[in-house]
């Protein structure tokens, strides 16, 4: 993707896991990186729950940079359900999985280049739950409807587009049996799943995509299961 070369992408949550995958394949097509991270990292240790952490940042960018090309929201909101899931935890998730991709955006918003491009990392959980999960499924239920809202608001200015991951294990363990076959394409998923989307989404290529929620979970969340059925059971 030569047209990628000296971009600037921003990342949140890039020190580690997915959005380490996501930095690193920007930087092998010459895009220049800038990560938030409440990890060590070489370029802004920070919490994205904080308003004054944002607006630091995002002054460091710019400072540095002048603009920018691609927003990817990715950092991970805390996960905790109705039983254990206290009032400042649920919130906290919310910030950093909704507020914190909509103030960063709106900060940015003057600064992004012609034909920039921002992906919010949802989740498949967005519309299928486990128990106790509650913070992470509404968080990420946020972001799904902030990506078409902003996709709208930024119309002729900055495409918006969301990723749902399904099982993506980020130290890239390979399963077997019933771990693998319960996605139609008969693997666990990786970081580079992702990325390699991020990248597609950001780039030419994908101009005519605005406003949409990808799904990479291998099929997952179309297979219906049956009890029984290849090995699956569900014992009360």
């Amino acid at each position: 993707m030569e047209e990628m070369k000296d971009k600037v992408a921003v990342i949140t949550g890039g020190a580690s896991g997915i959005g380490k995958c996501i930095k690193e394949s920007f930087e092998k097509q010459g895009v220049k990186t800038a990560i938030i991270d409440i990890k060590e990292n070489e370029y802004f240790i920070g919490n994205i729950a904080d308003k004054e952490t944002l607006e630091s940042f995002v002054k460091k960018v710019i400072d540095d940079y002048g603009h920018i090309d691609y927003l990817i929201n990715n950092a991970l909101p805390l996960m905790k359900g109705i039983d254990t899931c206290s009032y400042e935890e649920f919130e906290y998730a919310l910030k950093v999985g909704v507020t914190a991709p909509f103030y960063l955006t709106k900060l940015f918003l003057p600064y992004f280049s012609k034909g920039a491009s921002i992906v919010n990392i949802s989740s498949t959980r967005a519309c299928m739950s486990q128990a106790q999960t509650e913070s992470y499924t509404a968080a990420k239920g946020g972001i799904s409807a902030l990506t078409h809202a902003l996709a709208v608001s930024l119309s002729g200015k900055v495409r918006v587009n969301s990723i749902s991951p399904g099982w993506i294990d980020t130290a890239y363990t390979v399963y077997e049996g019933p771990d693998a076959y319960q996605q139609p394409s008969g693997r666990v998923g990786n970081p580079q799943d992702i990325a390699d989307m991020v990248l597609y989404l950001c780039s030419d290529k994908a101009s005519f995509i605005d406003g949409e929620n990808i799904n990479i979970d291998g099929g997952m969340s179309k297979l219906m299961i049956y009890h029984g059925d290849h090995g699956w059971s569900l014992d009360n």
